[in-house]
């Protein structure tokens, strides 16, 4: 589907535990404040597919990357699998191209994934400012909608500092291609299938605010 006929559809709280009220004298505890990030990594993962009002995950083939610079690839695959039978992490690897360095730019994921479903749906999306503008935010929340609810997932290739981090991920920068499968509407929050294999689950969800934070200087294919 080209620009002039893809229709870009129009358009957490954090928990706070206080400490109870002690007698006089006695030591006070300090307020907690658990922050929306831990709370979205928290929420248990629907079965793939799953839908309501508010909800909408797809059906994938998730595998983990096969070598340390697969990520691409196998965020790419992961992709496919939603609407094909998808090639293997080596093929896809060829054809990126990607190399011991990785895979250089989102622009090749939009040209493989286009290519293998005959299609000019997918877009490549650059986000260069860090922090996102509220335009670049607007946009990739819109794409986040319109591409989940037509079966078309999202690779995001991320850029995420020690102080920034999904589930699991060590304590440097990483560099990294995932694929997103699903939004929970109700606390814009996005499901992630991540090939790395640093979380403790395959999928886990995001704020959708950390993820458009985590994208810039980079982008996504939608």
């Amino acid at each position: 589907m080209t620009l002039t006929t893809k229709f870009k559809a129009a358009l957490s709280g954090l928990a706070l535990i206080t400490a109870a009220v002690l007698p006089v004298g006695a030591a006070t505890a300090v307020p907690q404040t658990i922050s929306a990030e831990a709370v979205a990594a928290a929420k248990p993962v629907p079965t793939l597919g799953y839908s309501t009002q508010t909800v909408k995950t797809l059906n994938i083939d998730f595998q983990y990357q096969q070598t340390g610079y697969w990520c691409g690839p196998a965020a790419t695959r992961i992709a496919l699998s939603a609407r094909i039978s998808p090639p293997s992490q080596q093929q896809l690897a060829n054809e990126l191209p990607t190399t011991t360095n990785g895979t250089d730019w989102i622009g090749q994921v939009t040209r493989v994934l286009n290519n293998h479903l005959g299609t000019g749906w997918y877009e490549t999306k650059e986000m260069p400012n860090d922090p996102p503008t509220q335009a670049q935010r607007d946009l990739l929340w819109r794409d986040v909608v319109l591409d989940i609810n037509n079966n078309y997932p999202i690779v995001a290739n991320i850029v995420a500092p020690a102080s920034n981090h999904p589930p699991g991920y060590p304590n440097y920068t990483i560099y990294h291609y995932f694929t997103v499968i699903g939004y929970d509407d109700s606390d814009q929050t996005v499901l992630i299938a991540d090939p790395a294999g640093f979380a403790p689950t395959a999928t886990y969800w995001l704020t959708f605010n950390q993820l458009a934070t985590l994208i810039p200087p980079k982008g996504y294919s939608a």
